[in-house]
């Protein structure tokens, strides 16, 4: 690359932080103002995914040095396969429930599209960042702005939920700080990279400190990610915070499970000599009790969104299911489950945020209600989810649980994958079965009750259409996706890969 194309791997960073200055400072003009240069800084991510994507697809990863130092002494920003990947899923995401708040959310307060752009700018760091303390900076940026945001609109159950989630992150981070200090003091250095390299020589006296910190950091990502035993946030902070926002912190919970990967598939990989496969004995046998638990939820919740909720935490047992089987074949089929996942729960938050508008005091709890204004095209769209969400084909959920299914085969663990796997998908579809029975069939026939329900907009639908089409297209393209998933997956395993393009020599 040159000219300006030199600075490609910065733009997804810079562009989301200047959007939210310029937005602070119009904090007092007109709301369609704020709306445009949101919606301008947010759609403008997502040709520069696809330029880096393209970029990346051959193998290319593309090291940006802050200040021209060269790493490990200074900051650097990595664009390989499955950071432009994350990159993708984010931008995507992000513009879907930005369209939605757009139909009302973003009024409950002054600040909301400078804390969406700044958790996009957290977002985005998070997953370029190639050393681990600038990896705490930007979770905490992103984490700071997802508290704004979470209580954006106030209310009881809100402030609750959020109270839980500060408290428990702000436990995480004193975590993350204690993990990266010990690293720091026996390595000298928090450049991942040359992390990977000084881990493999340590010495024997040193090793505990070092196993120590690796599972701390461990527990920190399992906290974002929500990985049990470290779900219990989860469930109340996206069931009540609003449905846009919900939608934004599908995507959140999969910084943990990108960290998780990056950092033990770099740092406590194969080839991390003393220290290697530090996780192999916690992380699978973990997913598993998650995937399980969460269906659990799914099948107990009493609202929509605290279903949805619970299918979020569902997801991460599975996804990291995937990564903790640890071979090419099932660290892809987690890749393209990835965005599958995200993209089907942030459309159910939206969708239940247009049921609960259309069924007016009963909400979107689980309860026969009145005939509801637009049933057939919600009830319609809820279908189409609830396939994508209980793994049915012909869905992307399908297509990623058969590539789990089928990495599993020659695992250890194969009865437990495939008992688990398969069960909690049964359990899935009947409790989802069992929501749109009561959310539209078990009416109660004409509604005479206040308030009245409003009925949903095509512009309020969109959103929701759009993260289908995704799904749609995730399957219609599933060759090349669970291609470039394959050869990310192949490049993970190749951490020397990683070492020398950013150190720029061989290990």
């Amino acid at each position: 690359m040159n000219g300006l194309t030199t600075h490609w791997p910065m733009l997804p960073v810079l562009l989301p932080l200047l959007a939210g200055i310029v937005l602070l400072m119009l904090r007092n003009r007109s709301l369609a103002l704020q709306r445009g240069v949101s919606l301008v800084a947010t759609l403008a991510l997502f040709p520069l995914a696809i330029a880096l994507m393209q970029t990346a697809g051959d193998g290319t990863q593309l090291v940006y040095k802050l200040g021209n130092w060269d790493a490990p002494f200074g900051i650097v920003l990595v664009v390989d396969r499955l950071a432009a990947w994350m990159l993708m899923a984010t931008a995507l995401v992000a513009l879907f429930a930005l369209l939605h708040a757009g139909q009302g959310t973003d009024t409950e307060g002054r600040y909301f599209h400078v804390l969406y752009q700044l958790q996009l700018f957290g977002l985005n760091g998070a997953f370029l960042t190639g050393d681990l303390f600038n990896l705490f900076v930007f979770f905490e940026i992103l984490l700071l702005a997802s508290y704004g945001l979470l209580l954006h609109g106030g209310g009881r159950l809100r402030v609750k939920a959020g109270l839980h989630f500060v408290v428990i992150n702000l436990a995480g981070s004193t975590l993350f700080l204690f993990a990266v200090g010990t690293l720091y003091g026996v390595t000298g250095t928090l450049n991942m990279a040359d992390l990977a390299v000084k881990l493999t020589r340590t010495p024997p006296g040193n090793l505990a400190l070092v196993e120590t910190a690796g599972l701390l950091l461990f527990a920190v990502f399992a906290l974002k990610a929500a990985l049990l035993p470290f779900h219990l946030w989860l469930p109340a902070a996206y069931a009540h915070t609003s449905a846009s926002v919900a939608a934004l912190f599908a995507i959140m919970t999969k910084v943990g499970a990108y960290s998780i990967l990056r950092v033990y598939s770099l740092m406590f990989g194969d080839a991390a000599g003393p220290v290697a496969h530090l996780l192999d004995a916690w992380l699978a046998p973990l997913a598993l009790a998650t995937l399980t638990l969460g269906m659990f939820g799914v099948v107990a919740s009493t609202t929509l969104r605290q279903q949805t909720a619970y299918l979020v935490v569902a997801s991460i047992g599975s996804l990291l299911l995937a990564f903790g089987l640890g071979t090419r074949d099932a660290i892809a089929a987690g890749l393209y489950y990835l965005p599958h996942s995200t993209f089907a729960a942030a459309a159910l938050f939206l969708l239940a945020d247009s049921i609960s508008r259309a069924r007016g005091e009963f909400a979107d709890r689980f309860e026969p209600g009145f005939a509801m204004p637009g049933a057939r095209v919600l009830g319609g769209l809820f279908f189409v989810l609830a396939v994508a969400l209980a793994g049915l084909p012909p869905l992307s959920g399908f297509l990623g649980k058969f590539m789990l299914l089928r990495a599993a085969l020659d695992s250890p663990l194969l009865p437990w994958v495939w008992g688990v796997v398969l069960v909690t998908g049964l359990a899935g579809m009947i409790a989802l079965a069992r929501s749109g029975s009561l959310l539209f069939y078990r009416t109660l026939g004409a509604h005479d009750a206040t308030p009245a329900p409003t009925a949903p907009t095509w512009a309020a639908l969109a959103s929701v259409a759009g993260l289908l089409l995704l799904l749609i297209g995730m399957v219609i393209w599933a060759g090349p996706l669970s291609g470039y998933a394959s050869a990310t997956a192949a490049q993970l395993l190749q951490p020397h890969l990683y070492i020398g393009a950013v150190l720029g020599t061989t290990p």
